[in-house]
């Protein structure tokens, strides 16, 4: 069986004829339509391997409609959290057909809707949203040309699934936690003044507080904005101020990452002047100096089971979706117990 030239692509002709059989059934056998004889789908399979048969995708969404690819709309593709929701999108798609096609929205929504459109021209089978600022009513509308699987949002339709945690929970626990530990004078760092994520963990700070009859201080709220430099700044602004705090709870681990540089060059130590709790348990915070105690989310499993999901309503099949692990606290080395006068 000779191979064609390496600058000429095999067609279903050429897996035919190596194949001994007609075109229309390889057709079938690509496309699953048909039953075929397991001697026939062998001697295909086996010519597709040796030519290193690859599929004209165009010609294939002309027949079937299906591109084969998916649209990942994402915030910042430099974003660790995102990455980390990406890395579980990549692992579900190990071993299928489908491939991602990514766009930035830049927490923008203008640009967010804009990128939406974008993928829905490139004539993607379904959109994977990781957080943004689009709102229900925009997703309602877009999936009647895709279906859409998001995070942030809690519906339930035909065309649309979402996954969300529960964020005042988690700043609740995390806040419980310094209070646990002793700490009563507990600052909080805030995520992006617009998002909801920030909004959530800020309430379940509040309520935490208030639930253990401390006394809601607004000058211990600082604002962030989920970065390492929001976090940085907002230490020096709560350092300068002069309110006393000796703990600290940031929205997310990136502000925490920022905070215990800007605690540093204040002249503080972490945990034994001030302790820090984050939030995500991204992969670096293992390896942070110190290594950061944080609240941990299912970022890499969502971003698995939003596959899942996806491809399910795409193809109109119940896929199995694994339960997400419930929210936890990850303790590592930058909290302690507080210590009156422990100086």
């Amino acid at each position: 069986m000779s191979k064609p030239a390496q600058d000429k692509q095999a067609t279903v002709y050429d897996i035919a004829r190596a194949a001994g059989v007609s075109a229309s059934t390889v057709s079938r056998i690509l496309n699953g339509s048909a039953k075929v004889a397991e001697d026939k789908r062998l001697a295909v399979e086996d010519a597709i391997q040796k030519l290193n048969y690859r599929p004209n995708l165009m010609a294939l969404y002309l027949k079937t409609g299906q591109s084969m690819t998916l649209g990942v709309l994402t915030q910042y593709v430099d974003s660790p959290f995102s990455n980390e929701m990406l890395r579980g999108v990549e692992h579900a798609l190990q071993g299928l057909k489908y491939a991602p096609l990514i766009a930035s929205g830049h927490w923008n929504e203008e640009e967010e809707i804009e990128r939406l459109r974008l993928l829905i021209d490139r004539r993607v089978d379904g959109i994977i949203i990781l957080t943004g600022h689009v709102n229900q009513q925009a997703l309602l509308e877009f999936s009647q040309q895709v279906p859409i699987v998001a995070t942030g949002h809690n519906i339930k339709t035909e065309r649309v699934r979402t996954f969300s945690i529960n964020n005042r929970l988690g700043g609740y626990m995390a806040t419980r936690y310094l209070l646990d530990l002793g700490h009563r004078q507990i600052a909080h760092i805030v995520g992006l003044p617009d998002q909801n994520d920030a909004i959530e963990r800020q309430h379940g700070y509040r309520q935490a507080l208030v639930s253990s009859g401390i006394e809601y201080d607004p000058e211990l709220v600082v604002q962030g904005d989920f970065a390492e430099a929001g976090g940085f700044n907002a230490v020096k602004q709560l350092v300068a101020s002069g309110k006393k705090f000796t703990a600290i709870f940031c929205a997310n681990d990136q502000t925490c990452y920022g905070a215990i540089l800007g605690l540093k060059q204040c002249g503080l130590r972490v945990p034994e002047d001030v302790s820090l709790i984050g939030f995500d348990d991204l992969p670096f915070s293992t390896f942070s100096n110190p290594p950061l105690t944080t609240v941990r989310q299912p970022i890499y499993e969502t971003g698995i089971a939003m596959v899942n999901t996806l491809l399910g309503l795409i193809e109109n099949t119940e896929r199995t979706i694994d339960e997400l692990p419930e929210l936890s606290i990850v303790v590592r080395d930058t909290t302690m117990p507080y210590v009156f006068n422990k100086d």
